[in-house]
């Protein structure tokens, strides 16, 4: 920011402004959008509108902020989870390297009936940072719902209910094989195949 405000100087909150530009087409990468940026640093990605021009800055400035109302809205939705990681606001990762921070990304979505749109959803600095932008298929994850065998929807939705999903015993018991030596897996698939003798 310090370089750009040599760069440009006498414009007052050039951060500001430099934001605008993303109204106007313009693709400039934040922290929350690059996890390599620190929180003062943003960097060019695409060129858009030629603002210079005349008419092009009444022409086609399409504001893609949120407001707060709009912000919180979407989490208080969302439970102030990442809908990706699972992790909430201000929580440490696993790694217990830095504290959760929590956005607004968009989503495409696909929907049953063809049309597709922008819907808003929680995600963390974390899952959001190097990601090419996901486009979801309704239709066919319904399809797939109706597919399920009545124990796997009950199982269903038994994890939408409570909005997390825990490992029962039968997956961890696979964990735990998947991670055994040679011998032990031997002696686990005989011990199985013996029982539906």
């Amino acid at each position: 920011m310090t370089l750009l405000r040599q760069a440009i100087p006498g414009v007052a909150q050039i951060d500001r402004r430099l934001r605008e530009l993303r109204g106007y087409g313009w693709q400039i990468a934040t922290y929350r959008d690059d996890a390599a940026l620190k929180q003062e640093e943003y960097r060019y990605v695409a060129r858009g509108q030629e603002l210079w021009l005349p008419g092009q800055a009444k022409a086609s400035l399409q504001s893609n902020s949120l407001t707060a109302p709009q912000r919180i809205k979407v989490w208080q939705a969302d439970n102030f989870l990442c809908r990706t990681c699972g992790v909430g606001t201000g929580e440490s990762y696993d790694d217990g390297v830095e504290l959760s921070k929590l956005n607004i990304a968009r989503r495409k979505v696909r929907l049953a009936d063809g049309v597709t749109e922008t819907q808003l959803v929680t995600e963390c600095k974390r899952c959001h940072a190097g990601r090419d932008e996901r486009e979801v298929d309704l239709g066919e994850m319904l399809s797939r719902v109706h597919d399920l065998a009545p124990l796997e929807r009950k199982v269903l939705a038994g994890w939408i209910e409570a909005d997390r999903r825990t490992p029962g015993a039968l997956e961890r018991l696979w964990g735990n094989y998947r991670t055994l030596p040679e011998r032990s897996r031997r002696a686990i698939a005989q011990a199985v195949a013996g029982e539906n003798e």
